[in-house]
């Protein structure tokens, strides 16, 4: 069932436990452009997908940062970090050129617009955000079930651990 909340998040029946919907978006990784399909990592590590809502925001720039801080602690849990934004390869090739590098996949959800956001329920329909991800945060285990689906503000940085609690306790 779909539903759009007061923000104009058209809302998806995605839940803990349910399989992680499959998607294949071209990714910047350590400045290289390559792509990133989600099943590929099926059998191999758990995935943590963080949506953002656009680059060059202060709020993204210190997710993403953190993130990067935190990878030794992410990888010794078996944890590939993947940032998703609507904006463009190019537009993330310059933003990372300019607080990166990151060593994990940054995918642009550029083309169909937003497509794979709105698959997780994340892509805002309506308002001054309308076709941007809201800051949301999914933990895929190696099985490709959802562990932990989490959304915050645009400008709170997600509690990276709290979704390292949620991946302690699975295991």
């Amino acid at each position: 069932m779909e539903t759009v909340d007061s923000r104009g998040v058209k809302r998806v029946s995605l839940e803990t436990g349910d399989v992680a919907p499959d998607f294949d978006l071209p990714a910047l990784i350590a400045g290289v452009k390559k792509r990133f399909r989600l099943a590929d990592q099926r059998g191999r590590q758990n995935v943590l997908l963080a949506f953002y809502p656009f680059n060059w925001e202060p709020g993204s720039e210190r997710q993403l940062i953190q993130y990067q801080a935190e990878r030794d602690s992410l990888q010794r849990l078996n944890v590939e970090t993947v940032g998703i934004c609507v904006d463009s390869i190019m537009n993330t090739t310059a933003w990372e050129r300019e607080i990166g590098p990151f060593d994990f996949p940054l995918c642009s959800d550029f083309w169909p617009h937003g497509a794979v956001a709105e698959k997780y329920g994340v892509l805002q329909q309506a308002g001054p955000l309308a076709g941007a991800a809201t800051r949301a945060s999914f933990l895929v285990d190696t099985n490709g079930a959802i562990l932990l689906r989490q959304s915050y503000r645009r400008d709170e940085v997600p509690d990276l651990e709290h979704t390292l609690e949620a991946l302690r306790r699975s295991q």
